[in-house]
């Protein structure tokens, strides 16, 4: 670092001019003293609500602490990205059982390489002003409390599903860090809590995810079943996942704040035209190589085919009965692992099931047609 201090007050204003030069809608600074959530965060771990997510109970509390994860760090400079592109249309994929529904976040370039980016190329204008300095970047990749730093950098409160909320914006936005070893002027912590008595994501989240006010059992969330849990979806959530194959917007969905989104100005996050308003059937007659093909630059890569199918055969299984699924499943089953199978089994009966009631029901039709009938018709 040059010997000349730098004037860390008109720094911080120019850091975020330059931040919204890069994309970022909004920029805050922070310290890096987060003790007053690790109680809460091992309360967490202990209820096990983590699932099979070892890595967050194997980080403890690092995640909490700044400083261990990157020694000499000093401030926290957070920020977000809004990502809610035009003509997003909402839920209409929620109500077609026959199509997929991906998350809104997921149907653009994957945002984890894009932040990262400019959050270097921030570090670097900084190091262009003050000379050699320490900084590293982080989005959603290592263990860190974001919300939490971005709640006490002023950009918002966690809202009682516990994503970040902020009054101009909702929730449709990304968050990143970049960790600096320059002490900073840092901003006002967020004192607005704007959701009151609302437990709207709370009673209409599918899977009752949102055990109380601010806390989530990941088990039982869908974007945790179907992004980060590797093995069989427990059958007890298949049926209420309905055709959400990748992700679940529905506690933002029903979020009153989201009236204020903001669309993006990010032309890499609107959506891709062989994801978005797709059909399940057409998505899983995909194989291995168009799947790697169709999702490159895309998050929902990361998942893998292997568990792209398993999602959709779920997804299959909850739609209405048609012999084109019947089909598609059977004939699947014959090339797939053993968990995907298992799956596809369940589907399977799903659609039996669904082509029984729909007998029954045409036949009780039939015989009230024919009560109805003159005898000499």
């Amino acid at each position: 670092m040059s010997d000349v201090k730098p004037n860390y007050e008109q720094l911080a204003q120019q850091i975020k001019l330059w931040g919204q030069q890069l994309g970022f809608s909004e920029v805050g600074i922070t310290d890096i003293d987060l003790t007053k959530h690790e109680a809460q965060l091992q309360r967490w771990l202990d209820a096990g609500y983590h699932g099979s997510m070892d890595y967050m109970a194997a980080h403890g509390m690092k995640r909490a602490r700044p400083s261990e994860l990157v020694p000499g760090t000093q401030r926290v400079i957070s920020v977000k990205m809004n990502y809610l592109p035009p003509d997003s249309g909402f839920a209409k994929n929620l109500k077609n059982n026959e199509k997929a529904y991906i998350s809104r976040y997921a149907l653009g370039r994957d945002y984890h390489k894009l932040m990262r980016n400019r959050l270097k190329q921030l570090g670097k204008k900084i190091e262009q002003q003050v000379g050699d300095y320490g900084f590293r970047p982080f989005v959603d990749s290592a263990p860190v409390l974001e919300r939490q730093l971005a709640e006490k950098a002023g950009l918002g409160w966690r809202g009682k599903h516990s994503l970040l909320i902020n009054k101009e914006a909702g929730s449709w936005f990304f968050l990143g860090e970049l960790f600096v070893d320059l002490p900073l002027p840092i901003d006002d912590e967020n004192t607005f809590e704007g959701c009151g008595k609302c437990v709207a994501c709370i009673t209409l989240c599918p899977t009752g995810a949102i055990v109380e006010p601010y806390v989530v059992d990941a088990r039982k969330c869908i974007s945790y079943l179907t992004i980060e849990h590797q093995g069989a979806i427990p059958e007890q959530y298949r049926t209420l996942m309905g055709n959400r194959i990748y992700g679940c917007d529905d506690c933002q969905l029903v979020c009153p704040w989201n009236r204020y989104g903001q669309i993006t100005d990010e032309q890499d996050f609107h959506p891709r035209t062989q994801l978005k308003n797709k059909d399940l059937l057409a998505l899983f007659a995909w194989d291995e190589t168009t799947f790697l093909t169709n999702t490159e630059g895309s998050p929902i890569r990361r998942i893998g085919h292997e568990r792209w199918l398993r999602n959709i055969a779920v997804g299959l299984g909850n739609a209405d009965f048609s012999p084109a699924i019947i089909y598609a499943l059977e004939d699947k089953r014959k090339t797939v692992s053993d968990m995907v199978n298992e799956h596809i089994e369940w589907a399977l009966t799903q659609q039996h099931d669904k082509q029984r009631q729909k007998l029954r029901k045409t036949a009780r039709l039939i015989r009230i047609v024919e009560k109805g009938l003159p005898r000499d018709a």
